[in-house]
């Protein structure tokens, strides 16, 4: 494992986790008040939300280094990531076909709501698929994970995906949730990169979107 994030302090936390709150309190409240679709209002906060934790992290920690998201490492993160999500495909494709030859539908663990419309469509591949993947990476594992991880890894690891899992509701259990936690809190911790995790977060979850389009529904 590479050495430890920078920790950010508490200050930092409370912060980006308040300023987190209160934009979800105002994007739930206002959504039967606004004449826009409800995955706009989504997006919309969750844009405010992480321009809310960036100011958190430069105020308090002096830049983005501390949560390892400086932009002179984006290249290298992004190679990373995308070799991250080339093994977890090929792990998740594996898994697929032992689901398959169980004599189930391994689509069906998989498929999301993407909407009739293909404007509806696009607008769910653009919020879900790269504006909440990023908001979650920098809450997660940029702020949440760098603070937990002064305890070790093993706490870290567990008190992030926790959370993850814990705000993510699905019905039954939540396998995706914690296999996608464990795999961007590790990914984290080995880079010291964030746009590692928020890369194979992004390509995950566009392929999940793309596995739920009509043509490959049964």
């Amino acid at each position: 494992m590479a050495a430890k994030p920078v920790s950010v302090r508490p200050a930092t936390v409370a912060v980006s986790l308040g300023w987190v709150l209160v934009i979800e309190l105002l994007t739930q409240w206002g959504l039967p008040y606004v004449a826009l679709p409800s995955l706009v209002i989504l997006g919309i906060g969750r844009a405010l939300q992480t321009a809310g934790m960036l100011w958190a992290v430069i105020r308090w920690e002096g830049g983005l280094d501390a949560i390892g998201w400086s932009s002179r490492n984006w290249p290298k993160g992004l190679l990373q990531g995308a070799l991250w999500s080339l093994g977890f495909a090929l792990a998740a494709g594996l898994g697929m076909l032992l689901i398959h030859l169980s004599g189930r539908d391994p689509l069906t663990l998989l498929r999301s709501p993407l909407g009739a419309r293909p404007a509806d469509r696009m607008l769910f591949f653009l919020v879900g698929g790269l504006i909440a993947p990023v908001a979650e990476e920098i809450c997660f594992r940029g702020v949440l994970y760098t603070f937990f991880r002064r305890w070790g890894i093993a706490a870290a690891l567990a008190a992030s995906t926790a959370i993850f899992v814990v705000l993510h509701s699905t019905h039954g259990l939540p396998v995706t949730q914690i296999v996608g936690g464990v795999v961007f809190a590790l990914a984290y911790e080995t880079s010291r990169n964030l746009m590692v995790p928020m890369t194979i977060h992004v390509l995950g979850n566009l392929a999940i979107f793309f596995l739920s389009l009509p043509v490959f529904a049964r």
